[in-house]
């Protein structure tokens, strides 16, 4: 065999002498085969390196791949991360490989990571929404049993399981936190596109802790940006306004980093600052960042056990699971209004 080739069956079948046929009747234990054979062809898998190609043997034989399909928008936010190790850590003592892939937040490579998937014979679809995909293309699969859950995000165009954080409970929570402190121009820094769910979510909760303490909602406060460098301009934008805002409200943690980058440049300690999401090395900023922190790693946990149920045969209505968010007091949440 070539030093740069893969070790094929044929090549295990070859080192024992016996037939491709009595490697995989050995290999997939759907055969007789005796003891001494056996033997014999686990010690040449090992001695050669062979991996079983899983996936041809599962369309072979007409069942599910052992993997889960998890579709996010970017693999690079933190966030994400976490999502994907509470999934993990659920579905590992199944015997399920997780596998992810980047929609980049667009609809058409979501569509295309979801068919690749599909065409693998995963045992389970997770997909975190890019805005204004269309899922209805999912029906017949959900229909013949394919355990489909939309995490953080819902869907369009198909019923099914969603897990997501309570992201207007979360975001009136933190807002009213800032208006107790003495707060009464407050600016809104949220994600970009607006219709996006967790920005509306987020920004309706807002909106709704102003209205509770009789406040109006000027639409000048409100700003949106999808990056950190985005953020800082429009923290820089808010502060030069003839009115500006004693603080901010970060719509989520690539947002909050802007935020909090901006106000350190300009040296600006005096205006009070709540993200949504958590955020590496909160508590090292000055001041510590107060922050409604959401946990991903639950949410994670929450979509694997849903997604395992339906794979182990519940059939009840889909639901949509709320996970809690927190209020973690730091510091920059605290600062009154001068």
């Amino acid at each position: 065999m070539a030093a740069n080739r893969r070790p094929t069956l044929a090549d295990v079948a070859r080192e024992v002498g016996v037939s491709a046929k009595t490697v995989s009747r050995v290999l997939n234990e759907d055969g007789p085969a005796s003891a001494r054979t056996r033997e014999q062809v686990l010690a040449a898998v090992a001695k050669l390196g062979f991996q079983p190609n899983l996936m041809a043997r599962n369309i072979r034989v007409g069942g599910p791949d052992t993997t889960i399909g998890l579709v996010v928008p970017d693999l690079g936010n933190p966030f994400f991360g976490a999502v994907a190790g509470g999934i993990e850590d659920i579905v590992r003592d199944r015997g399920l490989t997780l596998l992810m892939g980047s929609s980049a937040d667009e609809p058409a490579r979501e569509r295309e990571l979801t068919d690749k998937f599909l065409a693998r014979r995963i045992s389970i679809l997770m997909v975190i929404p890019s805005v204004g995909s269309d899922h209805s293309h999912l029906r017949s699969h959900r229909s013949t049993g394919l355990p489909v859950v939309f995490v953080d995000r819902p869907g369009a165009g198909l019923t099914t399981d969603s897990v997501v954080s309570s992201n207007l409970a979360g975001a009136h929570e933190g807002v009213a936190h800032l208006i107790a402190h003495g707060h009464r121009r407050i600016g809104f820094v949220g994600d970009l596109p607006t219709n996006l769910y967790t920005r509306r979510e987020r920004l309706a909760g807002y909106r709704s802790a102003l209205a509770e303490a009789g406040l109006p909602h000027d639409r000048s406060l409100v700003i949106n940006a999808h990056d950190q460098q985005g953020a800082s301009a429009c923290t820089s934008s808010l502060l030069e306004l003839a009115s500006p805002p004693t603080a901010l409200f970060a719509g989520n943690n690539i947002v909050a980093l802007g935020v909090v980058a901006e106000l350190a440049r300009i040296k600006r300690k005096d205006v009070a600052v709540v993200a949504f999401d958590d955020v590496p090395l909160a508590e090292a900023l000055e001041p510590a960042l107060t922050v409604v922190a959401q946990d991903p790693e639950e949410i994670g946990r929450k979509a694997a056990e849903t997604a395992l149920a339906r794979l182990d045969g519940d059939r009840s209505r889909a639901r949509t699971i709320t996970v809690p968010t927190r209020l973690i007091v730091r510091g920059s949440g605290e600062l009154t209004a001068s």
